[in-house]
């Protein structure tokens, strides 16, 4: 074939790439597809998401994944924008504090202003953006303890299957400290001191090979349940607009309100709504729309947060550090031990350091306490402080009970024996951190069965209007002391598979 003809044939094929390029749906302006509310206006939705994080991305994944080829459509709305494509540590510009940096910013990041105290700090805060606070949380991935299910509409073993699913789409796995020897060390130093159930901390870190045999999003974030989702094309997906009302005739939700940036509103139909906005937001849109029940926005939890800074003498062979002791029945707080940063991806050696010198370690030690979920602690709007929005703005009331604190003490206590007995140097603390420091707040639309205490049903779907589901960590009615986004994964995937027979496979 002459050069001239090659020339030809690359030139046809060129154009005919370009072409199709030039679909129906047209070039692609971000890194994932977007709509714009009032393409979302004309539209009649099956199912209408509002939120992006643990809870609404799970629901939009499983949905997508049973409702292949069915026709249905699903809107997703976010308040918040594009920010980060996957998890932070998943990014090869971010180290662990270039990342609470960049998280921290307040573009992102809104604290909530305390209704007690100027004296009393509290970190409570929402984060706005597509994927929520997974795109930087630490992957820990513990189940509840058994126990914790005495106040929940349903038992363990009925969200038994929902967990293993949740563990199986995550990539949950023991595996991030596989064959590390300062790991093992500690965990048989614990076994030893009386911590026989000190194991791997089961992280959502994904150590098989996908794509092509390439690692990719190795930490979990709610991305990936959107990258799944688009396979199917079934949902539309607009941010930067803000759901400030549940639209219902007769009890029965019909869509969603939806403020732009420049404050034009938009009314989104839907057979079914979904709350997924967070523990903080769901109990404003509620108020907002005028939907009585006297437990929205109460019996706020969280959980205690006690830190420890140490230092590990003489190590030889460092590796990765994730730990965990679990809470037990008559021990209500679990503690997680890591090496430097909490859930950094490399091990903290040098490459100048010969792996056969001794090496300080230094190593954190996290407790979280479980916190009993009391009436009078909750989310309140503050009617004469409004927003740029015309909303009002939120305000959090918490404090510790006597049984938090003296919960708080044991672990104290606990822990500074732990630390003796692994040989460590402490360096600062047993610290106790603010409320709202963990980032686990839950509670403020929780599932029960009974409408006086409860704001929805086992299924998520609130007592006083139907088809109006809550999907997200304001559901849970009582987390323990274990991290708790596994068990709202496991949770939405129970919601959803509820609203997926609801409306008919």
């Amino acid at each position: 074939m002459s050069s001239g003809h090659k020339d030809f044939q690359a030139a046809r094929e060129s154009d005919a790439h370009t072409r199709s390029l030039n679909s129906p749906w047209g070039y692609l302006d971000h890194w994932i597809p977007l709509t714009t509310l009032e393409q979302m206006e004309r539209t009649k939705y099956d199912v209408i998401i509002v939120g992006t994080g643990a809870g609404g991305g799970t629901v939009l994944w499983r949905l997508c994944d049973k409702w292949r080829k069915s026709g249905k459509r699903i809107a997703v709305i976010e308040r918040g924008d594009l920010v980060l494509p996957t998890h932070a540590m998943n990014l090869p510009t971010f180290d662990y504090e270039r990342m609470m940096r960049f998280i921290n910013n307040p573009k992102l990041k809104y604290t909530i202003d305390s209704s007690v105290s100027s004296a009393t700090i509290m970190l409570f805060a929402q984060y706005l953006g597509l994927g929520g606070r997974t795109l930087h949380w630490g992957a820990g991935s513990p189940r509840f303890h058994p126990s914790d299910f005495q106040t929940w509409p349903f038992t363990y073993r009925e969200l038994e299957p929902y967990y293993r699913i949740a563990e199986h789409v995550m990539g949950v796995s023991q595996s991030y400290a596989k064959g590390s020897r300062v790991q093992q060390t500690l965990i048989r130093r614990l076994h030893g001191i009386g911590f026989p159930e000190a194991t791997d901390f089961p992280l959502a870190i994904n150590h098989s090979t996908r794509k092509n045999g390439l690692h990719v999003s190795a930490v979990f974030s709610s991305i990936n349940f959107f990258g799944y989702a688009l396979n199917t094309g079934l949902f539309d997906l607009a941010v930067n607009a803000r759901v400030v009302e549940v639209v219902t005739q007769k009890g029965v939700a019909t869509g969603v309100k939806v403020l732009s940036p420049d404050h034009k509103v938009y009314v989104v139909q839907g057979e079914i709504v979904v709350l997924s906005a967070s523990t903080l937001e769901n109990p404003r849109i509620l108020f907002q729309s005028g939907i009585q029940n006297d437990a929205i926005g109460r019996y706020l939890t969280t959980h205690s947060s006690v830190e420890i800074e140490a230092r590990l003498a003489s190590v030889r062979d460092v590796g990765n550090v994730a730990v965990l002791i679990p809470r037990k029945s008559r021990r209500p707080y679990q503690v997680g031990i890591y090496q430097h940063h909490p859930y950094q991806l490399t091990a903290s050696v040098s490459d100048e350091i010969p792996s056969n010198e001794p090496q300080h370690l230094k190593i954190y030690m996290h407790g979280f306490g479980a916190v009993e979920a009391r009436y009078d602690n909750g989310v309140y709007l503050r009617p004469n402080d409004l927003d740029e929005y015309g909303i009002p703005k939120l305000s959090v009331q918490f404090t510790f009970g006597d049984r938090d604190r003296k919960i708080i003490r044991k672990m104290i206590s606990t822990m500074q024996y732990q630390a003796h007995g692994l040989g460590l140097r402490l360096l600062g603390g047993p610290r106790l951190k603010p409320p709202g420091s963990a980032s686990h707040e839950s509670g403020t639309c929780r599932l029960g069965e009974h409408p006086d205490f409860s704001v929805a049903n086992q299924y998520g779907e609130l007592h006083q209007v139907s088809n109006l589901f809550v999907a997200d960590s304001s559901v849970l009615p009582y987390i323990g002391a274990a991290n708790p986004t596994l068990t709202i994964v496991a949770v939405a995937i129970r919601t959803a598979d509820h609203i997926r027979h609801r409306l008919g496979n």
